[in-house]
């Protein structure tokens, strides 16, 4: 048999292996400030995200609505709402020229999870559509409307 003499190295690696508790503790004390410097902003751009797509939203509503305008003279009336872009009004006014897959194929929810609202007449005489906001509470400070 071969008798090899153990050098420094060959003893080290004999030796157990791993993280001491104070290494371990560095390590999470520096993701823990990491932590604490990147969640605040991600979650001040998912409110702009979100708030982005709501102005997204309320502008491809008032394109349909423009559309609507554009074909039968005037706006659907509050009874008649938003639905109207989806589905032909059965009360008067009665539209006069609704296309047959109407002006969208569905009608999107805000981004927190509360249908659009329409105004005819709105604020300064024209058609408000608005989201009631994060709070889900109309006629708050933070719903989004497209005369704001």
């Amino acid at each position: 048999m071969e008798n090899r003499m153990r050098t420094p190295t060959m003893a080290r690696n004999t030796r157990q292996s791993g993280f001491t508790l104070m290494e371990i503790m560095v390590v999470i004390v520096i993701l823990g400030l990491l932590a604490s410097f990147i969640i605040p902003n991600l979650m001040g751009n998912k409110d702009k995200a979100d708030r982005q797509k709501a102005v997204s939203d309320i502008v491809a509503l008032e394109n349909g609505l423009d559309m609507y305008r554009l074909d039968n003279g005037r706006y659907p009336n509050n009874e008649q709402g938003l639905e109207a872009l989806i589905a032909k009004p059965v009360t008067p006014p009665l539209p006069r020229n609704y296309p047959e897959d109407g002006y969208l194929r569905r009608l999107p929810q805000d981004p927190w999870g509360s249908d659009y609202r329409l105004l005819n007449p709105g604020k300064h005489n024209r058609i408000d559509i608005s989201s009631a906001g994060p709070d889900g509470q109309w006629d708050s400070e933070d719903d989004i409307t497209n005369g704001s």
